[in-house]
């Protein structure tokens, strides 16, 4: 079996799942695109609810201790927030997306605004709707426990089914995703090909190097990324999510570290 045949497909399906999305929305109202954007951020709620639950998992809680569980979640977000911020990642990914819409789209669609049905223009252009679909894309296709323990698995050579369900879901995320934010969302592929392209690589030469309770912080760090995503998604604040992205490293790290004291 090819190991990374599972990245190569969920890259696929975003894709084309884009593609789709956007001869969708061409012929759909603008508020329409909006209800459709809305629904993302509740689901993208819920799922970071879901993966929160992994606060209680048995070998997370087995590591650090009852109460140590949510004590690291916040320990690695602190941590991850700073180093993010500092380096600028939620404006670097920003940038990526405006060089790509200036390098892949028209003028005329680059500087487009979005309207209102009745003629009033939004305060969003072109510009700023093709860095939205991907900088959102990119957030919600790239953190959840699918992303990495499929890329785990399909490193390890055990199959790529985890990453053919993220693949199949993230094909009809991106269709609804590209209906109201455009091609940038099809471009989202290119950070979700080096992440899990990357864990694949790691898994590949280190084996299974991550426990349950290391998978299990990263998991539950991830939610609240993913409640950060919808909360962007819904309009309610643009949490810069990508600067927190460093904590799903510090998470695993600090079970790890926690575990070890304790041990």
């Amino acid at each position: 079996m090819i190991v990374g045949l599972g990245t190569l497909l969920n890259i696929v399906t975003i894709v084309v799942g884009a593609a789709i999305g956007v001869l969708i929305g061409n012929r759909l109202p603008e508020r329409t695109n909006r209800v459709v954007t809305d629904a993302l951020g509740l689901i993208t709620i819920v799922l970071g609810g879901l993966n929160l639950m992994a606060l209680t998992d048995t070998d997370f809680v087995g590591a650090v201790g009852a109460g140590g569980t949510f004590l690291v979640v916040i320990g690695a977000l602190l941590i991850g927030s700073i180093v993010g911020s500092l380096a600028g990642i939620e404006a670097r990914l920003e940038r990526f997306g405006g060089w790509l819409q200036r390098r892949f789209t028209r003028p005329a669609a680059r500087d487009a605004r979005v309207e209102h049905p009745d003629g009033a223009p939004l305060a969003l252009t072109g510009r700023d709707r093709f860095i939205t679909g991907f900088v959102d894309a990119s957030l919600v296709f790239a953190i959840g426990p699918l992303a990495i323990l499929g890329a785990f698995q399909d490193g390890t050579g055990q199959g790529f089914d985890q990453l053919a369900l993220k693949a199949t879901l993230d094909g009809f995320a991106s269709v609804a995703f590209a209906a109201s934010l455009g091609w940038g969302v099809a471009f989202s592929a290119i950070p979700v090909g080096i992440w899990q392209g990357l864990l694949t690589v790691l898994a590949f030469f280190l084996g299974t190097v991550m426990s349950g309770a290391a998978i299990a912080a990263l998991t539950a760090t991830g939610g609240v990324l993913l409640l950060g995503v919808g909360l962007r998604l819904l309009n309610v604040r643009a949490v810069s999510v990508a600067d927190m992205l460093p904590a799903l490293i510090a998470a695993p790290l600090l079970t790890i570290g926690v575990q070890a004291l304790l041990g």
